[in-house]
């Protein structure tokens, strides 16, 4: 059982004592769905089944956070399976871009490379902190919450390079933009660290 930990505003999340709730699974359903049609899409090299993968994964990434907040349910565990969920949804439908436009291998690997690695760890550092979950790391660090999980944030971050790939006529915008996501991504990170020093050294 979890010691409870601190919501954010003054809230407090109760202590867990079960990982079987209904955010979790739809983080499962959404998560299987979501692999469950990239992987065809790969194998068939078809944009349809793509374009279905990556609605699937945003639709329920947004209705499993909706819904822990809804019923009161948002654990830890919860968000690490979220973060881990996020990953692997994102690594197929990524390879599925990748398929279909080869062309816009360099950008997408950019982005990979940064959401599998550098925005892991950044997603992960809330558990330093007694938090629910990223979404609530504005009790920590305002500018870190504003650059990473704000709603702009969020739909900029994984959202604005899927529709540049999409749309733009030459990879170089998508990588331009996949390089600066990654520059926020890694300040972030040196932010975060800095603070644990911080705190460390104040312990």
């Amino acid at each position: 059982m979890e010691r409870p930990v601190t919501r954010g505003s003054g809230g407090v999340v109760a202590a867990e004592s079960g990982f079987v709730n209904v955010p979790n699974a739809v983080t499962l359903v959404r998560t299987v769905v979501s692999v469950g049609l990239a992987v065809p899409a790969i194998v068939q090299e078809s944009m349809w089944l793509a374009v279905a993968a990556y609605l699937v994964y945003w639709v329920g990434d947004m209705l499993d956070g909706m819904t822990a907040r809804w019923l009161g349910q948002e654990t830890r565990a919860g968000a690490v399976f979220d973060i881990v969920s996020d990953r692997a949804c994102t690594s197929l439908c990524a390879a599925a871009l990748i398929v279909l436009l080869p062309g816009m291998a360099l950008p997408v690997g950019i982005f990979l490379a940064q959401f599998m690695v550098v925005d892991c760890m950044l997603s992960l550092a809330f558990l330093c902190w007694p938090i629910s979950s990223p979404n609530y790391f504005y009790e920590v660090h305002r500018g870190v919450y504003r650059w990473n999980w704000s709603p702009p944030a969020k739909a900029l971050n994984t959202g604005g390079l899927v529709v540049l790939v999409l749309v733009s006529p030459t990879p170089l915008w998508p990588a331009l933009f996949a390089v600066a996501v990654a520059a926020v991504k890694v300040a972030s990170l040196v932010a975060v660290g800095r603070l644990l020093a911080d705190e460390s050294a104040r312990a």
